[in-house]
């Protein structure tokens, strides 16, 4: 790309709306999105707006096996949407109400709201997984039983579940299949 703006290939002509100019069109002018959520948009609009989806590939999985899981958040506004969390870290995921399947506390945010952003129409996707496993201690795990587990994920936010910020599914870990056939 370099050798055609070095070439001359390019004509340069402020006069001529067909070639490029030097300066930047107005139209990548932006404004400043997080000021325009919060003076705009109302608190119950902009938790509307946002979606909070987990799902998993399948419902049921081998016990001892990783279980993979898929968040997806999405602004369903034209307009760029930012919601205040109580932390910097702006969302968590727990296995029956056990944050991040540990019984310890896995990291210890500063106590200053953060804030989570999502441009006009963004969709974000995060992948995690879950190894079956329980944290009981710092160097103590324990394996989790067959049996259905709730994996959810919510918003660092107050009353998550009732703005709507927060989803979970439900997993049936199985014995996995004996192999003498």
């Amino acid at each position: 790309m370099r050798r055609i703006y070095e070439s001359g290939a390019l004509r340069r002509d402020e006069d001529d709306p067909f070639s490029p100019g030097e300066e930047r069109p107005q139209s990548f002018r932006s404004l400043p999105g997080t000021a325009l959520s919060r003076l705009v948009l109302p608190d119950w609009l902009r938790d509307r707006a946002v979606s909070v989806d987990v799902s998993t590939p399948r419902e049921e999985f081998p016990v001892g096996s990783y279980v993979p899981f898929r968040l997806t958040m999405r602004n369903s506004l034209p307009l760029p949407v930012t919601i205040t969390t109580r932390s910097p870290v702006c969302w968590t995921w727990s296995v029956d109400g056990l944050t991040g399947a540990s019984r310890v506390p896995l990291c210890d945010p500063p106590d200053e709201p953060g804030e989570f952003r999502l441009s006009r129409g963004e969709r974000r996707l995060f992948t995690r997984r879950w190894d079956g496993m329980f944290r009981l201690t710092d160097s103590e795990w324990e394996p989790a039983e067959p049996g259905e587990y709730t994996i959810r994920v919510t918003l660092n936010v107050a009353d998550a579940d009732e703005r709507g910020l927060a989803d979970g599914t439900t997993v049936r870990l199985v014995d996995p299949p004996d192999g003498d056939g």
